[in-house]
């Protein structure tokens, strides 16, 4: 095997093994929060389900797209690809809205209810929850429709003009027109969601900034919001590093006929680095869900411990 597709073959497998790990140990944990609290607090609910869309993502994009650059051939029929292709667009969408929505509610959270627009919208936040996450699946849905009528499974030959090369799929686009409405149609979505994430972000680091100099009054319940604000904070700035790539590369792609598949691979792992990451990000700095994870683990660990001093205490007798 080809030294270059061998490395581009392990950092698939890394980026979509570890990612899948990740984000099922966040599912893991927060799945065992709902069982014992009967409840999710509404950040954790968002965070919750951006670790499933990221999942989902891995599984449909990155798990074939490893298995085809190690040489898996007609891994998908043309039923599959417009499947997997459909989950994947909606799953990816839903990664950078949901996102963008827990940006938007913590920044609402942490503002001071100031206004009688905001003052009736705080206490209203956690019942938008649900009606938020059913609103963001109708209208990825909605906008990804067109993808599964341009899948179909690789062709033996050339690959024609305006065809998105997966290696695992194609996306045939047919022509110029309906290549480029659906790149924009796409990019509009991410780019809106994009904006709004990035202004609320703002807004939260100039309340976040004000707290800072008001420390000392910091009521304990506030010092949490804190914290929150601040792994949003990182979320939203390791999803816009990697959406800035993706779509560098993107726009670069819209301006081809034929993308070449080396091009079609790099965007691939650029835009799947998120989903790969950020459950790593979340395990690292919120404390219950870093705190299921030590009890697991040391719940595994009881067992040998246990057969140990029972060892030694039949020694003894």
């Amino acid at each position: 095997m080809d030294l270059c597709v061998t490395i581009k073959g392990v950092s698939f497998l890394l980026q979509t093994g570890l990612g899948i790990l990740a984000n099922a140990l966040v599912l893991l944990a927060y799945a065992h929060m709902l069982l014992r609290e009967s409840r999710l607090t509404p950040a954790d609910a968002i965070l919750c389900h951006l670790a499933f869309a990221d999942l989902l993502l891995l599984l449909t994009r990155g798990v074939p797209q490893t298995l085809s650059v190690f040489g898996v051939r007609n891994l998908l029929t043309d039923g599959g690809c417009k499947a997997v292709i459909y989950l994947y667009r909606v799953s990816r969408a839903l990664s950078v809205c949901l996102t963008c929505m827990l940006s938007v509610f913590q920044a609402a959270s942490v503002a001071p209810a100031a206004g009688p627009l905001l003052s009736r919208l705080k206490p209203r936040l956690p019942q938008l929850i649900l009606p938020g996450f059913a609103a963001l699946w109708l209208l990825n849905m909605a906008v990804c429709i067109a993808a599964p009528f341009f899948s179909v499974a690789p062709r033996n030959g050339t690959v024609p003009p305006f065809t998105l090369n997966l290696g695992f799929c194609h996306v045939d686009f047919r022509d110029n027109l309906s290549y480029v409405a659906n790149g924009v149609a796409v990019s509009v979505r991410d780019f809106a969601f994009v904006g709004v994430m990035l202004g609320s972000s703002g807004f939260l680091l100039v309340l976040l900034h004000r707290h800072g100099r008001k420390l000392k009054g910091i009521r304990r319940s506030q010092g949490k919001e804190k914290r929150a604000a601040k792994t949003v904070l990182m979320l939203v700035v390791l999803y816009t590093v990697f959406f800035g790539i993706d779509n560098v590369i993107w726009i670069y792609m819209l301006t081809v006929a034929q993308v070449p598949a080396v091009v079609a691979d790099m965007r691939v792992f650029f835009s799947s680095c998120y989903a790969s990451l950020s459950p790593f990000l979340i395990i690292s700095s919120n404390k219950k869900v870093k705190a299921r994870m030590v009890c697991a683990s040391a719940d595994a660990a009881d067992p040998a411990d246990d057969s140990k001093q029972a060892d030694v205490k039949h020694s003894e007798s």
